[in-house]
């Protein structure tokens, strides 16, 4: 792959590209108008293997994994008994016989004991499950040209692939890959598992595409952040519940009433009893908002914290999530962020920011 300008930083252990030669600005607005390709093989990817391994996923995430149908996927969540989140994470239902599991890279550690000491127990127990921790690449393909630039390298029919759903394919002439409708820039994408030794090939093929460009972890963020998505340590984590995250819609009908998953006892009533703090979608005018600043009353008294903010490139204002007492987190509510010791207004606003893309048939 020819010279690319990445400028190189460490993320999760792992050294990631921050952003190429185009300003952070510039392969924003690219990502939002074309396309761009995020290279996410730091992910965690696995497949759980055997007849029970509905049954094994469940006991660790809050989704109804049994109701997805055949290759359809889901965000859900790891949670722990205290019903903090642990991880967010996309699971898939192949019609393969696994289960598809996509985690991020800086839980993978932690993510990997807990399936593993999970696993231990479910075999000692006499269940048919197993675990596959994949060397595969992951590239991230995103923005609205992405289904007419792939397309060219897919015998299948793109258009019967809709959000959230999943295929295994041949792409550009790679064998084994699999594309997955999904992203995290709010704009239509894949994410495609390569074998390793052909990502370079495979990125090559789609770069040939005057479309396409490559993007780095400035504008995954604040393409996530303008689309309303969290980030696992920043925006969610053991001392958030999915209540408090507005993350209950990951949470199965069938499951809040099974109450089997980790956390359940604490969780399912706060659904009904509501949480004290609200994560709360913010947009202000003047100095840039960023995680850690104070989230300020009216009357000045702190009640909250910011926990992701950036300035929107779209909007051309600032856009930031945090977690508000509950009695501010209505949808209009004006307020303020302590930004150098100074309260500037804001007001509570719906996510996302900028409307999502996402591909639905």
């Amino acid at each position: 792959l020819f010279p690319q300008g990445g400028k190189m930083v460490e993320f999760a252990g792992w050294s990631m590209p921050v952003q190429y030669k185009d300003s952070h600005i510039a392969t924003h607005m690219h990502t939002r108008e074309h396309c761009s390709i995020f290279d996410v093989s730091h992910m965690l990817q696995t497949k759980v293997h055997g007849k029970d391994r509905v049954k094994f996923m469940e006991s660790l995430v809050v989704a109804d994994i049994a109701e997805l149908k055949d290759n359809q996927g889901t965000l859900t969540l790891f949670t722990n008994e205290k019903g903090g989140i642990i991880d967010d994470l996309i699971v898939t239902r192949t019609d393969q016989g696994y289960l598809y599991v996509v985690s991020n890279a800086g839980c993978a550690d932690k993510d990997s004991a807990r399936m593993k000491a999970r696993l231990a127990e479910y075999k000692a127990a006499g269940f048919d499950v197993d675990l596959e921790f994949l060397d595969e690449a992951l590239i991230a393909v995103q923005g609205p040209s992405m289904s007419q630039v792939l397309q060219e390298g897919l015998k299948e029919d793109l258009s019967k692939l809709t959000f959230m759903t999943s295929a295994l394919a041949t792409v550009f002439g790679v064998p084994g890959c699999r594309v997955t409708r999904c992203g995290y820039t709010g704009e239509d994408g894949v994410e495609i598992s390569v074998p390793q030794s052909r990502v370079v090939e495979l990125t090559e093929k789609l770069l040939a595409n005057g479309e396409v460009k490559l993007a780095g972890l400035g504008a995954r963020d604040s393409l996530r952040l303008e689309a309303g998505l969290c980030l696992y340590g920043n925006d969610i984590d053991e001392t958030t519940t999915p209540v408090e995250a507005t993350l209950v819609w990951t949470i199965g009908k069938r499951r809040r009433q099974t109450k089997d998953f980790p956390g359940a006892d604490i969780i399912v009533p706060q659904i009904k009893a509501k949480t004290a703090r609200k994560r709360v979608g913010l947009v202000s005018t003047g100095p840039p908002v960023r995680q850690h600043t104070p989230i300020l009353g009216p009357d000045g008294k702190v009640i909250g914290e910011v926990t992701s903010g950036c300035p929107s490139p779209c909007l051309k204002k600032n856009v930031a999530m945090g977690y508000v007492d509950a009695a501010f987190a209505k949808n209009g509510t004006a307020i303020q962020v302590e930004v150098r010791k100074k309260a500037v207004p804001a007001i509570v606003s719906k996510m996302p920011f900028v409307p999502t893309n996402y591909y639905s048939g």
